[in-house]
C-alpha cells in the first residue's frame, strides 16, 4: 500500500509540471491577445486623432484665408489686386484720399454687394465726380462714401476704386466685398434695362474672376437692413430673378 501510494504520489508529482506549463501557455496567450487588442485600439485612436487634426487644419485655413467649402470643392484663393478690367469698363480711379479711396488693400473678396444711388436721374459720371470731390472736404462735418463701380442709366460702367481696395459703401462688409452702385431714373429705384443688363454682366464677370457664386451676391439691405437697392428690397421676386440671370450669364464667355 505504501508503495502504491508513493507511486501515485510520484505520478501526481510528475503530472504537476505539465499542468503548470499549460497554465503558463494559456496566460501567455491571453497576454498576447490583450496586447494585440490594445495595439489595435491605439491604432484606431491615432487614426481618429489624425482625422480630427486634418479637419481642424482645414477649418483654420478657411478661417484665416477666406476659403469656403462648397460641396466637394474648396474655393480658390484669388488675389483681387491681379484682376484686370475688361475693355467695357471705364477705369476712372479716384484719387487716394481718406474720404472715398483710402487705399486699403483687401486680401480676399468673399462677396459682391449691390446698391442703388438713391438720387434719381443722376448719371454714373456725376456720382463718380461726387466721390472724387470728397477729397477736398474740411471741417468736422465730413462724410466718407464711395463704391468700387457705378453703373449709369445707359448701362455705362465706371470703376472708381480698384477691386483689390476698400470702398466706403457696405458698412462692416467693406473689408471683404466689392460694391456696385446703380443709377435709376425714378424714386422707386427700378433700373433701366440697360442698367440691369450691365449689372448682370458685371456681377457675373466678377463672380467668375473671384471664384464666387450667385449666392455670394447680396444687397446692402442684407448687411444693414437699409432699403438698398430699393427696388430689389421691395420686390423679392425681382431680386431672385437677378441672381438667376447672373448664374445664367456665368455660363457664357464674358
Amino acid at each position: 500500500m505504501e508503495n502504491g501510494r508513493e507511486d501515485r504520489l510520484r505520478l501526481g508529482e510528475e503530472d504537476e509540471p505539465g499542468r503548470r506549463s499549460g497554465g503558463r501557455k494559456r496566460r501567455t496567450s491571453g497576454r498576447q491577445t490583450a496586447i494585440r487588442r490594445e495595439r489595435t485600439r491605439q491604432q484606431k485612436k491615432r487614426r481618429v486623432m489624425m482625422r480630427l487634426f486634418l479637419c481642424l487644419l482645414i477649418f483654420l485655413l478657411g478661417a484665416g484665408t477666406g476659403w469656403t467649402l462648397r460641396g466637394k470643392m474648396i474655393r480658390k484663393l484669388i488675389d483681387p489686386s491681379t484682376i484686370e478690367m475688361p475693355n467695357w469698363v471705364d477705369e476712372q480711379l479716384l484719387t487716394v484720399n481718406r474720404y472715398s479711396r483710402p487705399g486699403t488693400n483687401i486680401p480676399v473678396i468673399n462677396g459682391i454687394v449691390i446698391h442703388y444711388v438713391a438720387n434719381p436721374g443722376t448719371t454714373a459720371q456725376q456720382n463718380h465726380d461726387y466721390f472724387e470731390g470728397l477729397k477736398d472736404q474740411s471741417g468736422s462735418n465730413t462724410v466718407s462714401v464711395s463704391s468700387n463701380f457705378v453703373i449709369g442709366l445707359d448701362g455705362e460702367i465706371i470703376e472708381c476704386v480698384p477691386v483689390g481696395e476698400k470702398a466706403y459703401a457696405s458698412n462692416e462688409r467693406n473689408a471683404d466685398t466689392v460694391s456696385i452702385e446703380c443709377c435709376h431714373p425714378a424714386a422707386d429705384g427700378k433700373f433701366t434695362d440697360e442698367t440691369y443688363d450691365s449689372l448682370v454682366k458685371l456681377t457675373a464677370w466678377l463672380c467668375k474672376q473671384l471664384d464666387l457664386s450667385p449666392k455670394d451676391v447680396i444687397r446692402h439691405y442684407d448687411v444693414t437692413g437699409k432699403a438698398c437697392p430699393k427696388y430689389f428690397v421691395d420686390h423679392e421676386d425681382a431680386w431672385k430673378q437677378f441672381r438667376k440671370d447672373v448664374k445664367k450669364a456665368m455660363r457664357k464667355d464674358i
